[in-house]
């Protein structure tokens, strides 16, 4: 008999690599170049919010990752200080910015065992968002790059973009599972495509990346981490 799942999907940023920490620890910096410029009823707390918004306002042009990241911490000085921000400050806010694109890749705990057990039985491919470049170096650095059947760096996650990458590696996505820590991109839209989805949860999540779990369908799973991911598959198969 076929086995019932034969492709699983795995994220990458938090689900396989540290890399959301990096973010905070360059947002508390952009906070601390900020703090002599900007009103002084504007706490850390609204400076987040205004970046936040910034963020959220820019993805349907930058996209998701370190670029358009940097490029909403600079619109945001810019706007919270009336245009007054100094070039010093904008110049070490670029420098953030391409400090973060060089941060060594640090493998989250069970993440390379997990995708050598599950690569056993199973296609298994890595679908992620955010710059190509950068996925690309993340990637090359983890060493788990010749472990994947494929590559998929997405613009965003969507059930029809999981749908077609199931399609194209596997039996379709009815015969697929995906495994990752955002519920909005990893997990949902995968169970709405009638896939599996996996939660993986991590300890830091940015907002943007929230949704309520889909726990009324049978397709939607939990796991402390993915030393677990083995298990479930035996269980669902």
């Amino acid at each position: 008999m076929a086995r019932k799942i034969t492709t699983v999907g795995f994220d990458a940023d938090d689900t396989l690599w540290h890399n959301e920490r990096f973010f905070r620890v360059t947002q508390d910096r952009f906070a601390e170049l900020l703090m002599d410029h900007t009103p002084e009823d504007m706490g850390p707390e609204a400076l987040d919010r205004k970046l936040l918004d910034a963020e959220k306002r820019n993805l349907g042009t930058y996209g998701y990752g370190v670029k358009g990241f940097t490029l909403s911490m600079i619109e945001t000085a810019i706007d919270v200080t009336d245009g007054r921000v100094p070039a010093s400050v904008i110049k070490e806010l670029l420098e953030a910015g391409q400090m973060m694109l060089s941060f060594p890749i640090e493998l989250l705990p069970h993440a390379r065992r997990a995708v050598e057990a599950v690569a056993e039985a199973h296609r298994v491919v890595l679908i992620t968002k955010g710059d190509l470049l950068d996925q690309e170096r993340k990637l090359a650095q983890s060493g788990l790059g010749d472990l994947f059947d494929a590559v998929e760096v997405v613009s965003e996650k969507t059930p029809e973009v999981y749908a077609g990458i199931f399609a194209r590696h596997g039996g379709g996505v009815e015969r697929a599972l995906m495994a990752g820590n955002s519920m909005r991109s990893d997990v949902v839209p995968v169970v709405e495509a009638g896939g599996h989805g996996v939660y993986v949860p991590h300890g830091m999540i940015w907002e943007v990346e929230q949704a309520e779990a889909p726990t009324h369908s049978p397709r939607y799973h939990e796991i402390e981490d993915l030393s677990h991911l083995p298990n479930l598959l035996a269980r669902i198969g």
